[in-house]
């Protein structure tokens, strides 16, 4: 497993196996978010068979699947309800997990500095830094 703590609340991880939920459990994580749209390649597991074997494994599970690029206000609206309301510490997935990050950053936007949401980001090895215009347009 390659889980990428961006805050106490949220880490980030690539595409996960069903297989891999039981350990996820173990290491002490309670939720599964899924970033990822079911069909984006013949080799992934469903968000619905992620689910089962999440609940199997004793996680809450959430699916807000966004598409890399376009990530909407929505979104991120969507992907804040759901860290806000899961028991946490919780791991958010998608192809590369960088999507999860993408949406992590956004929702502190105005909140928190963009080169600080940017830097957090690349320690855990994503690169945002496309992203800094939206982060610094989001300033309160």
């Amino acid at each position: 497993m390659d889980i990428r703590p961006l805050d106490a609340r949220l880490s980030a991880s690539p595409q996960m196996a069903t297989d891999d939920l039981k350990a996820i459990a173990e290491a002490g994580y309670r939720s599964i978010i899924s970033n990822r749209p079911d069909g984006e390649a013949p080799d992934q597991p469903t968000a619905a068979e992620i689910e089962t074997a999440a609940k199997e494994a004793g996680l809450a599970f959430v699916h807000v699947p966004v598409v890399g690029g376009s990530i909407g206000d929505a979104d991120v609206i969507n992907f804040r309800e759901a860290l806000e309301n899961l028991p946490k510490p919780v791991v958010g997935f998608c192809r590369t997990g960088t999507r999860t990050t993408t949406m992590w950053a956004l929702m502190q936007a105005g909140d928190r500095p963009a080169g600080e949401l940017i830097a957090t980001a690349s320690a855990a090895g994503y690169d945002i830094g496309g992203l800094r215009p939206r982060l610094e347009g989001a300033a309160k």
